[in-house]
């Protein structure tokens, strides 16, 4: 805080010399004014202003000779201060005084940043997340090290950090303790591995999503802590797989990801006292889907995945519900699970 107080006072103190000089040349004014014209300080301030802006809406009143001269001095004084304030700009431009303001405001803004998703790296890749992330109307973070790559990026209306994402700092900067989820999208698999070591150091809570190019590689992030590891060449040949052996399944999810419909997974608690409040956990009773309108398409434990659940089926602790449904669906079912869940995460 006393680094943050200091901050602002180095900002401010430029602007002290020309604030002081308009202020004294306005107080001067309104007294000449008063002592030559007798008026009162409302029509004194308001003439010295009229005069200095160079606006000219008239007199108050028709001027004495003194009065004239009053005139005079105010608009020698105001030239005085203008030339004062647009050297001290030029001064400002030099010392890199606005970039310092601009990168103030945005420390601001990543402070108040939270529930966003934290995107190291805008590369291709990195591009096309940003881009899907930024269309579902999610609040998007982006840390890239080139500053090429960060004016590309901003030109593309997204917020960027221009830092090493291997950096502790960098991640505590970015909001890695507020974030929704990291994405790591560098295109060197030992700094995504760097990157999400520090990260679940940091934030043992937090969702990693980490690209890899090789099978080695993603076993690694998976041991450093990544939740979840993409291999962009693994993932692409499975796309074209699938569109060759089932295309209407994978047009499907291509339609369901440009509509309002969204799959989210719903992490339930371990903790058996928390459902003692439900008096059966069993889906027919508990009818979440008459109740919520989202649709209950698979519950995934560590055993296994129940694809398409019977009303029969019984919730238990620690297991994922996989449900589809638009937004204010899954808000419902949140709300009707909110006493055993841990967290929302949001997979398609």
């Amino acid at each position: 805080m006393a680094s943050k107080g200091l901050l602002l006072k180095e900002l401010s103190k430029p602007w002290l010399g020309p604030i002081l000089s308009l202020a004294i040349l306005l107080l001067l004014g309104a007294l000449g004014y008063r002592f030559a014209e007798g008026w009162d300080w409302g029509d004194s301030l308001w003439m010295v202003l009229i005069t200095i802006s160079t606006i000219g809406f008239g007199e108050v009143e028709p001027l004495s000779a003194a009065g004239r001269v009053v005139t005079v001095l105010i608009i020698g004084g105001g030239l005085v201060v203008v030339q004062l304030t647009l050297k001290r700009i030029l001064q400002l431009f030099e010392s890199g005084y606005f970039r310092r303001m601009s990168e103030l405001r945005f420390r601001r803004l990543l402070r108040s940043m939270e529930d966003h998703v934290i995107l190291c790296g805008f590369g291709r890749i990195g591009t096309e997340i940003a881009t899907q992330l930024h269309s579902e109307g999610v609040q998007v973070l982006i840390v890239e090290s080139d500053p090429s790559r960060k004016i590309l990026a901003e030109d593309k209306g997204f917020n960027v950090l221009l830092a090493d994402a291997t950096l502790d700092e960098t991640l505590l900067l970015a909001g890695i303790i507020k974030c929704r989820s990291l994405v790591v999208a560098l295109p060197n698999d030992a700094a995504n591995l760097y990157v999400v070591l520090s990260a679940r150091g940091l934030s043992p809570e937090c969702r990693l999503i980490s690209r890899a190019e090789s099978e080695e590689a993603a076993n690694k992030l998976k041991l450093a802590g990544a939740s979840v590891v993409v291999s962009p060449y693994v993932a692409a040949g499975r796309t074209m797989a699938a569109t060759a052996l089932r295309p209407i399944a994978v047009d499907f999810l291509d339609l369901l990801a440009g509509s309002q419909c969204e799959i989210e997974e719903f992490l339930l608690t371990s903790d058996l006292d928390k459902f003692k409040d439900f008096k059966s956990w069993s889906l027919s009773e508990l009818d979440l889907g008459r109740q919520s309108g989202a649709m209950i398409l698979a519950i995934r434990d560590d055993l296994e995945l129940i694809t398409n659940p019977g009303r029969d089926v019984a919730l238990a602790p620690g297991q994922a519900l996989i449900a589809l449904g638009n937004k204010e669906e899954l808000s419902n079912l949140k709300n009707l699970l909110s006493k055993i869940l841990i967290n929302v995460e949001k997979i398609n």
